[in-house]
């Protein structure tokens, strides 16, 4: 086997990637303006997108689309934060506590597959539509994630690392603080990262669902259910919301490298 065999590949720089990433996009949007123009798709239910972008651009000079775009990120970002600060410690305590984690197990493993979207109307009795009921679904989808990530990171701490620190007469809870919680850290902000994709979509969903109030969903909703239906505006709401997914995510993978860089994972990633 040659010198050349074992050489890794060189990972594309970030300019390279986000210029391929732009590249799709181009060509995407060009396929849909050629399959709306040549009449191979009804422009009634699939403009150009050079009308949808247009439409786009100008919701943002529109008050009430800022509003409904307002109202749905103040509910995204509340949830997520919420399902943070209770999946972190719980999974910090399930993952470190097997006595708890077993008796615990049963439930969690019946809770999780249920699909947030069919919570809709159950929570709506519950607690009532607005803005509690969007907080309400985004925390539930949103913990599993952050949950999940947080326990299979503290079963990823190095033994021995832990086993130094209480040697040297370190507790448990310091143990906890000092190794277990650094080391998972980076586990802990990829569930928040996948946490945040998921957020956003109950987010919206659960807004098309209850068609009342605020929010980006129920801007999509009333253009929707229009006569004749407004696709330019349903498509224009779906293209923001696509839009603001992609940044969050960019900027959430941009301050995991930066704040992992020295994790074995990010390392690879840099090559």
């Amino acid at each position: 086997m040659n010198a050349q065999t074992l050489t890794p590949a060189r990972p594309a720089s970030p300019a390279t990637r986000w210029s391929r990433r732009a590249v799709g996009a181009v060509v995407f949007a060009a396929l849909i303006e050629l399959v709306s123009r040549t009449g191979l798709a009804d422009p009634e239910f699939l403009p150009p997108a050079t009308e949808i972008v247009g439409r786009a651009v100008t919701l943002v000079a529109d008050p009430a689309f800022r509003t409904h775009a307002l109202t749905s990120l103040l509910a995204w970002a509340i949830g997520l934060a919420i399902a943070a600060l209770i999946a972190v410690p719980l999974g910090l305590l399930l993952g470190s506590v097997p006595l708890i984690d077993a008796a615990t197990r049963s439930v969690v493993e019946f809770l999780r597959p249920i699909p947030s979207v069919a919570l809709i109307p159950l929570v709506a009795l519950v607690i009532g539509t607005g803005l509690q009921h969007r907080v309400a679904l985004v925390v539930y989808a949103s913990l599993w994630p952050i949950l999940y990530n947080t326990m299979y990171g503290l079963r990823g701490v190095d033994p021995v690392a832990k086993e130094s620190l209480r040697s040297y007469g370190f507790g448990p809870l310091a143990v906890l603080l000092r190794v277990s919680l650094p080391s998972s850290a980076p586990f802990i902000a990829t569930g928040v990262r996948l946490a945040a994709g998921v957020a956003l979509i109950l987010t919206v969903s659960t807004e098309i669902v209850a068609g009342r109030g605020e929010g980006i969903g129920v801007f999509i909703f009333f253009a929707g259910i229009a006569v004749p239906a407004r696709m330019a505006d349903i498509l224009a709401g779906v293209f923001w919301v696509g839009l603001f997914g992609v940044l969050v995510n960019a900027l959430l993978v941009a301050a995991e490298r930066r704040a992992f860089h020295w994790h074995h994972a990010q390392r690879g990633e840099a090559g």
